[in-house]
């Protein structure tokens, strides 16, 4: 999963809009102030994608989020805000909380379900956000979602394709993580037409983004003909050509999603040592992401011999 950067001028443009809300409180400066800082969060990120500390990223990551919630009540439509809530929340969530939840669970299960439920919040609110940010150049988009998906996402365009992403990945991760409530289950059919819709927009977003969403995806696909695992892999063998293999993450999403499924062992160890032989110094805007995959790479095969059958000779 991509993690974006901050650079400095985002860094001063944070620092001038906080002394804007404390000194002008309920001005048109101080509406500009936000404004300006919306703008360039949307161009920069949330978090730190070059640096090699993901435990400094995970504490600084709150403040950050929180700043972008205090703005967006002040600017409710920005739409940069908005993305930044989006992608912000998902990723911290999905890098941090959900992968300790799983790395907790074998030995202290009740915190491991308390993690899981807090990502599972945090998802939602991720999706919320990339609602919200697709309404704003599209109004009514999320109730003409809940009518008749495949409709709705029609009247995305190119640009919409980030907060499309977002929004998808957001509530596709929220899924696995409500097994027992049909109420989000049955949502599925918009995560596929969100990420479907992004997908024929621009499938060579973010190197391989979609595709690398859609590794884990498809073997969960319902009411799709053909092999789902199979399916799977085209869209590993091209995210791994649009990442020119600069990327961690698809290789991880191929062992866990499919590897485990066919119970391939040798390809699963196979990918995740790949995995971990990524220099994650040739492409420092992936450093940070290559770093969070790696990790979770090692816990896979950490359970190795947990995922895979071992038959007794006869």
């Amino acid at each position: 999963m991509r993690i974006y950067s901050r650079d400095g001028k985002s860094m001063r443009l944070m620092l001038y809009a906080i002394l804007i809300l404390l000194i002008f409180p309920g001005c048109s400066i101080k509406k500009i102030a936000i404004n300006k800082l919306g703008d360039a969060l949307a161009q920069s990120g949330t978090t730190f994608s070059s640096d090699n500390d993901p435990d400094l990223v995970a504490d600084a990551l709150p403040f950050s989020l929180k700043l972008i919630e205090s703005l967006l009540a002040e600017s409710p439509r920005h739409r940069g805000l908005l993305f930044a809530a989006s992608s912000g929340f998902t990723q911290y969530a999905y890098a941090f909380i959900r992968q300790e939840a799983d790395e907790t669970e074998s030995e202290d299960l009740a915190r491991a379900l308390e993690l899981r439920r807090r990502a599972r919040n945090l998802f939602l609110r991720a999706r919320d956000y990339g609602v919200r940010g697709l309404e704003t150049h599209h109004p009514g988009f999320g109730e003409a979602l809940n009518k008749d998906p495949q409709l709705a996402v029609q009247q995305a365009k190119a640009a919409d394709v980030p907060l499309l992403y977002w929004t998808a990945a957001s509530w596709g991760l929220a899924i696995t993580l409500s097994k027992n409530e049909p109420d989000l289950i049955v949502d599925q059919p918009v995560v596929e037409a969100l990420v479907d819709r992004a997908l024929q927009l621009n499938e060579a977003f973010e190197e391989g983004a979609i595709h690398s969403f859609l590794i884990s995806y498809e073997p969960v696909r319902q009411g799709v003909s053909g092999d789902p695992l199979e399916r799977a892999r085209k869209h590993f063998d091209r995210a791994v050509e649009l990442s020119k293999g600069y990327q961690a993450g698809p290789l991880v999403s191929m062992a866990e999603s499919v590897c485990i499924a066919e119970q391939n062992r040798q390809e699963f160890q196979s990918l995740l040592d790949r995995a971990l032989a990524v220099d994650v110094n040739a492409k420092p805007q992936y450093r940070l992401a290559n770093l969070v995959m790696q990790r979770r790479a090692r816990w896979l095969l950490s359970r190795i011999d947990e995922l895979f059958l071992t038959l007794e000779p006869e």
